[in-house]
């Protein structure tokens, strides 16, 4: 491409998020360029877990699973030391895949629908007209930036002020074995969480989650003597990685013909599984925004999409915070496991109304139900 064309999107990451949104707006007809310094397959220490709202979004943008791709996940079973608690997904099936099958998949199905993927290749200045990408300007009437939690888009654009509560620290490794569930496991310790997640039917996905940046897998399982005993034997199939957890809220996602997606325009605790479905859920409504030639609609949207996990985020990390307090919780929801199932549906309902009378109704309900139960644990 020579640097004197206009493309209509230009979207300056190349991960999940990136091409996700690259994938959704070609479905609009947009000429597409997605940028990144690094050609996939891209890891990350994450959960790898997708939600049944992300595959439906998936679906209506024609990107498709494999059959035999992953593991299907039928919901979500929190565990403790002496209660737990498990309740499935109220509408559908999600799916975890590791990070490096969904980046590669992503890449390839981007390429096949149309879009321009500019590999080795990093941005390297904004002036408000163009991107300077591989050492090209290059013009573009919308620019995204899907380049992650350190988004230089995002600085450029004079987008970068936010809010970020406290930053916890993950680390992930995978392990061969056969899965022993179809949910995705919590166990709750004092001071972190394993977050259990099966990936393949010969693979999990073992992720440490904690506010102490020097605590790794191998160091905390002994806290957990049951999940310590299923992994004895397992041969780890994957390298110890790390990454940081953050709470981060931006006051604005869009400046001008700019928009932010993925991680670049915020995120929840790693805790909330909801990190690429959030994203997958951007890229939508972004493609909503370009073709009605208004990112004002992003920005509100955006705003709806978060506003659900980083209220559960919030919940979720007041457990983590009072180890006594969490205890009833689990006992709680143990002897009433249709208040978790209810607190699931919750978790994962549909966007489009996550700030509505409705939602606030429930969610009052649900609280004064597990208030009750914990004066009464």
């Amino acid at each position: 491409m020579l640097d004197t064309d206009v493309l209509d999107v230009l979207i300056v990451g190349g991960g999940p998020a990136g091409l996700v949104a690259a994938i959704a707006a070609r479905r609009k007809g947009f000429r597409v360029m997605v940028a990144d310094p690094c050609p996939p397959p891209h890891d990350k220490a994450c959960g790898e877990g997708l939600m049944p709202v992300a595959l439906a979004v998936a679906d209506r943008l024609g990107i498709e699973f494999p059959e035999g791709v992953g593991f299907p996940l039928r919901g979500i079973h929190f565990i403790g030391p002496r209660d737990s608690v498990a309740a499935n997904f109220p509408e559908g099936v999600g799916l975890a895949i590791r990070r490096t099958a969904l980046h590669a998949l992503l890449a390839d199905q981007a390429a096949r629908s149309g879009v321009e993927l500019f590999w080795d290749s990093a941005a390297s200045a904004y002036d408000g007209d163009s991107v300077e990408v591989g050492g090209r300007r290059i013009r573009s009437r919308w620019i995204v930036g899907a380049d992650g939690g350190a988004s230089s888009i995002r600085r450029w654009a004079g987008l970068d002020k936010f809010r970020c509560d406290k930053t916890r620290f993950g680390f992930r490794r995978h392990y061969a074995i056969q899965p022993w569930t179809s949910h995705v496991e919590i166990h709750w310790g004092d001071g972190c969480q394993f977050y259990i997640t099966p990936v393949s039917r010969q693979e999990v996905g073992v992720a440490l989650l904690s506010l102490d940046s020097h605590l790794r897998v191998q160091d905390a399982l002994p806290r957990f003597p049951d999940l310590a005993r299923k992994l004895a034997k397992a041969e780890a199939t994957s390298r110890e990685r790390g990454g940081c957890s953050s709470a981060r809220r931006l006051e604005r996602v869009t400046q001008g013909r700019v928009a932010l997606v993925g991680d670049a325009s915020g995120s929840v605790d790693a805790i909330t599984g909801d990190g690429i479905t959030m994203a997958f859920q951007q890229a939508e409504a972004l493609a909503e925004a370009l073709a009605a030639d208004d990112l004002n609609l992003y920005q509100a949207e955006h705003r709806r999409i978060s506003f659900r996990p980083a209220y559960m985020g919030d919940l979720l990390l007041i457990l983590d915070r009072y180890p006594r307090l969490r205890a009833r919780a689990l006992r709680a929801l143990a002897s009433r496991p249709a208040l978790f199932a209810d607190l699931l549906a919750l978790h994962t309902g549909s966007h489009k109304s996550a700030i509505n009378f409705e939602s606030a109704f429930n969610f009052a309900r649900i609280a004064a139900a597990l208030s009750w139960r914990l004066v009464a644990a």
